[in-house]
């Protein structure tokens, strides 16, 4: 059951994108495959939380073929909230573009008929790509990302949109070869790309190859992710495209390639002391795009340098490589991944009242209507990190490691921090003089008109209140993903269940969580050593725990 629990998010939307290419002269048959393949899909997730939470690290050997040999698809309590948080804002995006008519205007329509099974195609990539548990379907997930995210940016594109299109195609092509290369390199090197394979033998290899396979995968993913320097293309080619599009892409590919970087970064370079790189790319990024925004005058590429700059948000709690600074890492992620594809809704959707984009322009032109300034001002403020919302929750937890951490480094890059946040609402405030205020001089506010409409106001209300969740439910997530923290900070749970065999951590990691004993409580200095004693994270016993899972994981390969 298990098994087909963790190929469903990969293998249903793949499903669902071919019978809806093959029904392509039916609108209402692809609107049905694409919402009902995701939400099935969001189901599968919940459930994949909800276990991997209880039990541990869950696996899958495709095939029958034993880690590392075969590919290994493996959901931990980090792959699995990410995972959940991405299929629900992709369906969200979804029902906003049938809404909108970006996913076709009726029945026979052959320009949009490669909507559905591109963006199901899309979903299933984040989807892999979270799941992956080696580097090579990795790169794969990449690949099928970059295809679908292609076909859909140039969809009934005119020519600035394909010049934008070219500049992201180009871009990602660079990255994935820089990625290709790395993948052959550090296989020549160990001989493996399994995750958890490598996650024994880099630590094994000499210093400075470590330094120099830590800082190509940094590279690689710092591209993908948009982390300045490396963000150059992230401004030119999301505005162009239609606001669904936008949204999905900001929300998801870049998050992709921050979980990539944490996974690698934390897997395969185990480190005790903050890195001195990551913490000068963190506080540059939350600078320099933040900057960028305060600079521009189009709403679409105020919100892209915005996303660029809060990437430098998660680049800070990783960079400590602490308990709780990795806490904060994905608290923000999910928190970013709602609202920033909430806030390209909200974009799109100004710009279709208004028939602008220019702030200028929005000033004179009758405001939105009021639940649109409403889903603004939640989404807008949460991105400040105006308590009690979700960005709050995601910024206390990152200053708080920062503190715990001191230094002059961490100290600096708070500062960086706040002041960023500050620039935020500063940004956020001018966008809403531009689109929302009222005054003597504008027209009267507009109102929503047509099924289409409400449809996606609705939808993006959807995106606004999982983002809400995410801060009502604030104890709960938190406590989860300080338990996925501990998760990448030890280690030994992860190799465990893909290898069934203990693998190799730092020595004060090790101590911290053995020390803790079997009723120990995650925290700052470690956790609880409880997995390999068969125990569930709160300490009760587990019978169908780790313990026995590894047993039997480890006979099979032995009669194989």
């Amino acid at each position: 059951m298990t098994d087909w629990l963790l190929i469903a998010p990969v293998l249903l939307p793949v499903l669902a994108a071919g019978l809806s290419l093959a029904v392509w002269r039916s609108a209402g048959a692809q609107r049905l495959l694409g919402t009902g393949g995701l939400l099935v899909a969001l189901v599968d997730a919940v459930v994949l939380l909800v276990l991997s939470d209880r039990r541990g690290p869950l696996v899958l050997d495709v095939g029958g073929w034993p880690a590392p040999a075969g590919i290994t698809l493996v959901a931990d309590r980090l792959s699995a909230l990410l995972l959940t948080v991405a299929l629900a804002v992709a369906l969200a995006v979804l029902v906003f573009a049938i809404g909108q008519g970006t996913a076709g205007s009726g029945s026979g329509d052959p320009v949009h008929a490669p909507f559905h099974p591109s963006y199901l195609l899309l979903a299933a990539g984040v989807s892999l790509a979270f799941l992956a548990g080696d580097l090579f379907n990795l790169f794969v997930a990449f690949e099928l990302m970059l295809a679908a995210s292609y076909v859909l940016i140039n969809l009934d594109a005119d020519e600035s949109r394909i010049r934008a299109g070219m500049t992201y195609t180009i871009t990602s092509l660079l990255s994935s070869l820089l990625f290709l290369t790395a993948i052959a390199v550090v296989y020549a090197a160990t001989g493996t790309v399994n995750l958890a394979d490598l996650g024994g033998k880099v630590p094994d290899l000499p210093e400075g190859l470590r330094t120099v396979f830590s800082l190509l995968l940094l590279i690689v993913f710092g591209i993908k992710a948009a982390m300045v320097p490396l963000h150059f293309w992230l401004p030119d080619s999301y505005p162009t495209a239609p606001a669904p599009i936008t949204a999905v892409l900001a929300a998801l590919l870049t998050k992709v390639g921050l979980y990539a970087m944490v996974r690698t970064q934390t897997l395969l370079f185990p480190r005790t002391e903050p890195w001195t790189p990551l913490l000068v790319a963190a506080g540059v990024t939350l600078l320099v795009g933040i900057l960028g925004a305060i600079a521009q005058q189009d709403l679409n590429r105020l919100l892209s340098f915005v996303l660029v700059s809060h990437i430098g948000y998660m680049l800070f709690g990783l960079s400590l490589y602490s308990v709780t600074g990795l806490t904060g890492t994905v608290l923000y992620a999910m928190h970013h991944i709602a609202v920033q594809a909430a806030l390209f809704l909200i974009a799109g959707l100004v710009a279709a009242w208004s028939g602008t984009a220019s702030l200028s322009r929005l000033a004179r032109a009758a405001p939105p209507p009021g639940i649109l300034a409403g889903l603004f001002l939640v989404s807008g403020l949460s991105l400040a990190g105006i308590p009690p919302l979700s960005g709050f929750v995601g910024k206390l937890v990152l200053l708080q490691a920062g503190v715990e951490q001191g230094g002059t480094a961490a100290l600096a890059l708070l500062a960086a921090a706040l002041l960023t946040s500050l620039l935020t609402l500063y940004t956020m405030a001018k966008v809403w003089r531009a689109a929302f205020a009222t005054g003597s001089g504008r027209p009267p506010r507009a109102r929503p008109r047509g099924g289409g409409a409400r449809l996606m106001v609705g939808a993006t209300a959807g995106t606004v209140l999982i983002g809400v969740a995410v801060a009502l439910g604030a104890g709960p997530v938190a406590r989860v993903g300080e338990r996925a923290a501990v998760d990448l900070l030890e280690r030994d749970a992860y190799l465990e269940a893909v290898l069934g065999m203990r693998g190799e951590i730092p020595t004060d990691v090790r101590e911290a969580g053995e020390t803790g004993g079997a009723g120990g409580t995650p925290g700052a200095g470690g956790a609880a050593y409880t997995r390999g004693a068969g125990r569930d994270p709160d300490g009760g016993p587990d019978p169908g725990g780790e313990t026995d899972r590894g047993i039997h994981r480890t006979e099979e390969r032995e009669r194989r």
